[in-house]
């Protein structure tokens, strides 16, 4: 019988849970790494939420930082988020219409994927690291996990499930948080007649920029995507109908409703 154990904590404002899986799934040193892992996305958010009073992001926003005193993390996040906003022709934007800066469509990401390095350092070990449905994961044994994407009609339930051996699949649209998401075209809110976008890919952070930049372009989605070799997208209607990319896993399956 092949050994699990599961761990899970509230983080980011976020369930973020691990699942592991094979000989070293109950070690002291699985253990140690997911205890690493809580801590480092513990200390990202302290850097970046908007709803920390002492955020770095917080401290910005009222001035009371300049970008020569933050942390040199929080400087290499910007960074990246310029690359972001380049890379997806502007879909992407942490700059807000305001002239606030919110880099949280890319820091969970980015943070997950940084954090999971600590379980990539233990071998033999499979595991699938979930923070608020964005999923990582990486299958030693060569046995995929099965990754559900939710219905963003109804949060108990989804709607159809792709496996991954490694790599991640996130999702963008207005099943956890609502219409929160603006278009960087218009300063106004996402306009589109899509609920959901979910994106596949080698690095959650990437697939989580390229899920935002899919679920602003609207009709558009799949051409963002298409600039990107190797990220595929499944987009969910207002009325159920899903649309898949031609290279979404062909091991998809649907799910009865």
């Amino acid at each position: 019988m092949v050994s699990r154990r599961s761990w899970a904590e509230q983080i980011m404002g976020l369930p973020v849970s691990v699942l592991a899986r094979g000989e070293q799934a109950e070690s002291a040193r699985a253990d140690a790494a997911v205890r690493e892992l809580f801590a480092e996305l513990v200390e990202a958010d302290r850097l970046f939420s908007p709803y920390q009073s002492d955020s770095a992001v917080s401290r910005l926003a009222r001035a009371e930082l300049g970008w020569d005193a933050v942390d040199s993390v929080v400087r290499e996040v910007a960074e990246r988020c310029a690359r972001a906003r380049e890379l997806t022709g502007g879909l992407f934007d942490a700059e807000l219409p305001d002239g606030g800066w919110d880099p949280s469509g890319l820091v969970k990401g980015w943070a997950v994927e940084r954090a999971g390095e600590r379980l990539r350092q233990v071998p033999d070990l499979d595991w699938c690291l979930n923070a608020g449905g964005d999923v990582l994961v990486l299958c030693a044994s060569n046995l995929p996990f099965t990754v559900g994407i939710q219905d963003p009609r109804d949060p108990g339930r989804v709607v159809t499930s792709v496996t991954r051996t490694d790599g991640a699949v996130a999702t963008s649209g207005t099943a956890a948080r609502g219409a929160h998401l603006y278009d960087p075209r218009t300063g106004g809110p996402v306009v589109t007649r899509w609920l959901s976008v979910s994106v596949s890919g080698p690095s959650l952070e990437c697939a989580d920029v390229l899920a935002t930049a899919a679920f602003v372009a609207g009709e558009e989605w799949p051409a963002v995507l298409a600039a990107r070799p190797g990220y595929e997208g499944l987009g969910i209607l207002a009325d159920g109908n899903l649309f898949a990319t031609a290279g979404w896993p062909a091991s998809a399956s649907a799910v009865a409703g």
